[in-house]
């Protein structure tokens, strides 16, 4: 089992820039995939980002491609994600999760219950 420690939300305006990351303590390896969730009051939880821990590679939502930024850094069992140009509609709780998986990061994101560990979310709010 895995533990995720997410940390770095907060409030900020339109157009501005947050930082989140997320400390993984437990069993972890290279089969392993890092993702973040959000889930908006009234809406379905959704992945804007997923990254592989042995190469990796990376997955977005198209909805964030070119704002946000997926990163790992090994040495520190820690994955970030650099959120810039925050939009209204980025406003959610955003959740770290782990996965133990052969599958890629756009193929762990479909598949339900590849994740097995969730962190307890951070809440994100974008004023406009």
């Amino acid at each position: 089992q895995v533990r995720l420690v997410e940390s770095g939300g907060g409030l900020v305006q339109a157009g501005g820039s947050l930082r989140l990351s997320c400390a993984a303590s437990g069993r972890t390896g290279s089969r392993y995939i890092m993702g973040w969730s959000r889930q908006a009051p009234g809406k379905e939880r959704e992945f804007v980002a997923a990254i592989k821990w042995s190469d990796a590679t990376t997955y977005y939502t198209d909805s964030v491609k070119g704002r946000f930024t997926i990163s790992r850094d090994n040495t520190k069992n820690t994955v970030y994600l650099q959120m810039n140009s925050l939009k209204p509609e980025d406003t959610a709780v955003y959740y770290c999760a782990a996965g133990n998986t052969i599958l890629t990061p756009a193929q762990a994101v479909a598949v339900k219950g590849t994740f097995g560990s969730w962190g307890q979310g951070t809440q994100v709010t974008v004023s406009s």
